[in-house]
């Protein structure tokens, strides 16, 4: 299953910063199972979250160019409180560092303006034809970026 935590970015500037939201929505399957009579999104979706926002952010600033952008590292990760149905995680995120395919971040997800969830995290952007050394992967590659692409129209739309 495909989670796409996303459901609209605010605000966007290249190589800097991301600000989107998560609305949780009680109709969310696993809210059935976690916690039966008390749901709420898992932690391990908050840091989901913050990783798929700072995706679109790196898609964004080198123009699509990564047809991979995957977790490699989450420090200091904090879950403050709980994320229940009916509610928005906004999430927020600043590019500390850069260098080659790796983006150091700083995130934050809040509720109300509350503290939910922190954490610096560290993304790899690549693509497969090169990290595989393999030619035949240039076509995934394209419907990948491809994708991300028609996903970004969805959740992002630039100010006029």
């Amino acid at each position: 299953m495909r989670f796409v935590l996303i459901d609209r970015i605010t605000e966007l500037t290249p190589h800097q910063s991301i600000t989107a939201v998560k609305n949780v929505s009680l109709a969310e399957e696993y809210l059935a199972d976690h916690f039966p009579g008390f749901p709420v999104l898992p932690g391990v979706l908050m840091l989901e979250a913050l990783v798929q926002a700072g995706a679109w952010l790196i898609r964004e600033s080198e123009q699509f160019a990564s047809s991979t952008i995957l977790l490699k590292e989450a420090k200091a990760l904090k879950f403050n409180s709980f994320v229940s149905p009916g509610k928005a995680l906004v999430v927020q995120l600043n590019v500390k560092k850069h260098e080659g395919g790796l983006w150091d971040l700083i995130g934050t997800g809040t509720i109300d303006g509350a503290s939910a969830v922190s954490a610096r995290i560290t993304l790899d952007a690549f693509n497969l034809v090169e990290r595989n050394n393999n030619p035949a992967l240039q076509s995934s590659d394209e419907l990948r970026r491809q994708s991300a692409r028609e996903l970004f129209a969805q959740v992002w739309t630039p100010p006029a």
